[in-house]
């Protein structure tokens, strides 16, 4: 499945990006600050802004919040100084992870990376020796069950997709970042609804790890890297045996 993110089809399966709806509006709050800090308040001239949006109404988030957070970054709201950081390392079995932080205390966001880390037996690297073997893509994950293939793929691929492919019952498409916003507006123009969508890194390479004890300690790293409110998104280069996941998600 080259050039697609596995560990993007493992976390729609498994739900964990999704598990916890307050932590979910939390890290939508700081994504919209910094999308509008960037690029201004106007969703229709900020289309990361605008997916944003989109986002956080398909996730229930109140208007309210949604309102808040970009005037925090727009600097109407005190309240909106965040910094990116961007952390890098290695779990079990060799799996290279990117984490990307969004936070209001460096010091603090690095105490606790770092104790995440200790706690699952990881380690951290130096800035750069993970990230280099991941690519800047946009990435479109669309239900099998809500629209044919042939129909989505001419619609995809006429948008100027690069590559779409179907795995574990998702859709995966892939864009590179300046032709995302054509894919996403053909797709909202055909009425088709997406369960992700959003610029990510995807791994040169994978590495797959078939040892039940292996998958259970890079999936609770991951997941409480994830359940961190300053961690934005986990980056992997896993994958993991279907069986095993299979077993592992009936317990």
């Amino acid at each position: 499945m080259s050039g697609h993110s596995k560990w993007k089809t493992i976390q729609h399966k498994k739900g964990a990006a999704d598990a916890k709806r307050g932590k979910i509006f939390s890290k939508l709050s700081k994504e919209l600050t910094i999308a509008a800090r960037a690029g201004g308040g106007d969703p229709n001239m900020n289309a990361s802004l605008r997916n944003l949006i989109i986002k956080a109404k398909e996730s229930n988030m109140p208007a309210d919040n949604v309102e808040r957070a970009i005037k925090k970054g727009t600097g109407e709201l005190e309240g909106g100084q965040l910094d990116e950081v961007t952390y890098e390392g290695f779990a079990s079995g060799g799996v290279a992870l990117v984490i990307k932080v969004l936070t209001d205390n460096k010091n603090r966001a690095a105490s606790e990376i770092r104790h995440i880390f200790t706690r699952y037996g990881s380690n951290l690297a130096v800035q750069g020796a993970v990230a280099r073997n991941f690519k800047r893509k946009g990435q479109i994950l669309v239900e099998t069950a809500t629209v044919e293939e042939e129909k989505l793929m001419n619609i995809v691929l006429d948008a100027g997709a690069e590559d779409m492919q179907q795995e574990d019952g998702v859709f995966d498409i892939v864009t590179e970042p300046a032709g995302f916003q054509a894919v996403v507006d053909a797709l909202e123009k055909a009425g088709i609804k997406t369960v992700s969508s959003e610029i990510t890194l995807i791994p040169d390479n994978y590495v797959t790890i078939t040892d039940k004890s292996t998958v259970s300690n890079v999936l609770k790293f991951i997941e409480t890297l994830e359940d961190n409110d300053d961690v934005q998104n986990v980056y992997s280069n896993v994958d993991i045996d279907d069986k095993i996941l299979k077993e592992l998600e009936q317990k």
